[in-house]
């Protein structure tokens, strides 16, 4: 899941190489937080957030079909 994360945000973002997804799992939830150079925020999260819920959206019907977790994106600077 990480990797499709990565694969959806690098081509939106000027910094690449500053992208990075971690993984916080715990009994009934997982936590993909994901944070970018604060100079990318806007790329990532697009008019009245349309590019987040367009990640999240995708990310979560990914993950609804391997896990039986409720799965989560966090985006951070």
């Amino acid at each position: 899941m990480k990797q499709l994360i990565e694969t959806i945000v690098k081509p939106l973002v000027d910094y690449p190489e500053e992208v990075r997804v971690e993984l916080d799992e715990n009994a009934n939830r997982i936590v993909y937080k994901l944070s970018v150079n604060a100079e990318d925020m806007g790329k990532v999260i697009g008019k009245q957030g349309r590019v987040a819920k367009a990640i999240r959206t995708i990310v979560y019907s990914a993950a609804s079909s391997h896990q039986k977790k409720k799965t989560y994106i966090d985006i951070q600077d």
